[in-house]
């Protein structure tokens, strides 16, 4: 009788702890969309968030609400970038064709231990044909520099994730000028123009990463970012 009831006993308690280890329990997750959902400041969520029964939990969702906070900040600003370059693009219509060009940026670039720079303009433009809808872009680039001699830009390859660039095949480019000026026996001031071509589907591929690409020389190259907002503010028109 004894041992028939220590057998009972042990069954009750065994049912107990499976019944606690198969009672639903709300991941961290489930408590920050919850917290989310309750349409409140980014304060007030962290409040809510401080009121969880686990130390642990109020860690994690904390920085769930934190992360999410700035997702949506950065969606905020992203949109406003988006704008601003869409309403930068310029519009030319002929009679056959429609022409865009985006915002210029202008930025420069450090050149060896001296105060010596090369001065980047660059941005992207485009012909869409009216009668076949077809469209190509070019990336178009304006460096002027101050050396012992031309460069003379002939290629470009386009740059990895990790932003590597030297590995990758060249392709070529397309020189519309080459100019000196301002010259003496040891230097002149050098503006080289030149283009690179882009298909419709490389820029719609590359719409939320963006992309890096490398003009280069035998003696220099020089890294151009087009980031994710330029893009899409670009395409926003360029369509």
């Amino acid at each position: 009788m004894k041992k028939i009831l220590q057998i009972l006993l042990l069954s009750v308690g065994l049912t107990g702890c499976s019944s606690l280890v198969l009672e639903p329990v709300s991941s961290s997750q489930d408590e920050t969309q919850r917290i989310l959902s309750l349409g409140l400041t980014h304060a007030e969520n962290l409040i809510e968030a401080s009121k969880l029964n686990s130390t642990h939990t109020v860690s994690v969702v904390t920085g769930q609400l934190m992360k999410a906070e700035d997702d949506k900040n950065k969606a905020v600003l992203d949109a406003v970038n988006i704008s601003k370059y869409a309403e930068s693009v310029k519009v030319s219509n002929g009679d056959s064709e429609v022409k865009f060009e985006g915002l210029q940026i202008s930025e420069s670039k450090r050149v060896g231990l001296l105060d010596e720079f090369d001065y980047q303009d660059y941005f992207l433009k485009g012909l869409k044909d009216k009668n076949s809808g077809l469209i190509q872009h070019q990336l178009y680039l304006k460096l002027t520099y101050t050396w012992k001699q031309r460069k003379n830009y002939s290629s470009a390859s386009f740059c990895d994730k990790w932003q590597g660039c030297e590995n990758k095949e060249n392709v070529g480019i397309s020189l519309i000028s080459s100019s000196a000026s301002n010259c003496s026996p040891s230097s002149c001031d050098y503006t080289e123009i030149m283009e690179l071509n882009l298909s419709d589907n490389f820029l719609r591929n590359n719409m939320e990463d963006g992309f890096s690409v490398s003009f280069n020389s035998k003696k220099s190259s020089n890294k151009i970012n087009i980031t994710s907002e330029y893009i899409k503010g670009y395409l926003k028109v360029a369509n």
